[in-house]
């Protein structure tokens, strides 16, 4: 599935697998966008204004630059290369991000990536909440030559993430060098996507070029390898989650199971519900 360029906030450009016309979702997986990689002079860099969501989490993840967060349970933090910033949107939050001052000033080069996780319909109104997760925390190895595996969330290639989930998913950072290879198991229940953000990866006998996400069929494993003629190392995405299997309602920030639940979330918005 190639990502389709689409526009978001107040101007930037994210590059987008789903949602597109004809794939809502890769269950339990609502939304993946890449942001950049794009250089930005100083001034040019934009983010996202205040803006609600119930019923999913957003994870972001940054591999260079730096953003930062705020939102209304009172929670704001910085994301620099490495970081990951996991927000449980539950019965409600309101949130804003954008780069921080100083990458405003100086500018430079920005690459990340937005995660949307659904929730059950047992776990849309929990309680909104907050992960900080720092490059620091999370989990590496260096399974193989030329592999470096950093899991954020759940357990893969060996290793358990420690990001906390609600839907049981995993995240996973794979860089491979030219002619590097790395495998792992991976629940057989769980729906597995490849998504390379530079570079090429071969899976099996399907090879993927940058910006292209693989949904791979059924299985229990994933080998990854990189031709040993690449002109570069490959930086790979590696996602699992179990599906939930559920009908679903949505509209911009908001997703839900009924239209009734959808209605609702825009009549809650107007009021303290989601706080300020």
């Amino acid at each position: 599935m190639p990502a389709q360029r689409a526009v978001e906030g107040d101007g930037f450009v994210v590059h987008r697998p789903f949602p597109v016309p004809g794939t809502e979702q890769v269950d339990p997986f609502l939304l993946l966008d890449q942001m950049g990689p794009v250089d930005h002079g100083p001034g040019e860099a934009v983010g996202t204004p205040v803006h609600p969501h119930r019923g999913f989490e957003t994870v972001t993840y940054l591999l260079e630059g730096e953003l930062q967060h705020r939102d209304s349970l009172g929670n704001e933090g910085t994301l620099g290369p490495g970081d990951t910033q996991w927000m449980t949107a539950g019965r409600g939050v309101l949130h804003e991000e954008g780069p921080t001052s100083g990458f405003l000033a100086r500018g430079g080069r920005l690459h990340g990536l937005q995660l949307w996780v659904n929730l059950p319909a047992s776990a849309k109104m929990i309680p909104p909440a907050y992960q900080d997760i720092t490059a620091d925390a999370v989990a590496v190895s260096h399974p193989s030559p030329g592999a470096t595996v950093r899991v954020v969330a759940g357990e893969a290639f060996d290793l358990v993430g420690p990001g906390s989930t609600h839907t049981p998913i995993t995240y996973t950072h794979v860089t491979l060098e030219p002619g590097a290879q790395v495998a792992s198991a991976f629940d057989p229940n769980h729906t597995v996507l490849v998504f390379p953000l530079l570079g090429v990866v071969a899976v099996g006998d399907e090879v993927l070029a940058t910006a292209e996400l693989g949904v791979l069929g059924p299985g229990d494993a994933v080998e990854l390898s990189v031709p040993a003629d690449a002109a570069s190392p490959s930086e790979i995405l590696v996602l699992s989650g179990r599906p939930i299997g559920e009908p679903i309602a949505r509209h911009g920030p908001f997703v839900m199971n009924t239209r009734e639940e959808l209605v609702q979330a825009f009549a809650d918005v107007r009021s303290p519900e989601f706080g300020s």
